[in-house]
């Protein structure tokens, strides 16, 4: 499984970044899939996660409302818009691939393959 982060860069708050997460040797539309956050100093934080048709999502309670997740499973891959940034979104983000999906809960613990990161940097 190949997993490949690309848009992250840096913003003033309350700019924009679109996350795009190219998969490759999975079953990409029978697959769970999730975006995951480390700022320096924590711990690794889900963001959002989605199910294999993009129907039911997760969102963190920090993003509710200014991010938004989507899949083109036609192309196997996985979006994360974000808007409105803040400095405290300020991280690593990674996608995942998931062996599971609930709508309430995402745990990075599901994860069966990572991407190598992509740096997303809000500046106030």
């Amino acid at each position: 499984v190949h997993l490949v982060e690309s848009g992250g860069g840096s913003v003033q708050a309350g700019g924009s970044l679109r996350l795009s997460c190219k998969a490759s040797g999975l079953n990409f539309d029978g697959s769970y899939m999730g975006w995951f956050r480390q700022a320096a100093g924590k711990e690794r934080e889900a963001v959002s996660c989605i199910s294999w048709a993009g129907a039911a999502k997760y969102y963190a309670d920090s993003v509710k409302g200014r991010f938004t997740v989507s899949r083109d499973n036609a192309k196997n891959t996985l979006f994360l818009q974000m808007d409105s940034l803040k400095p405290e979104d300020t991280a690593t983000y990674y996608c995942a691939s998931l062996d599971n999906f609930y709508e309430d809960y995402c745990s990075d613990s599901w994860s069966n393959a990572w991407g190598q990161g992509t740096q997303v940097t809000v500046s106030s």
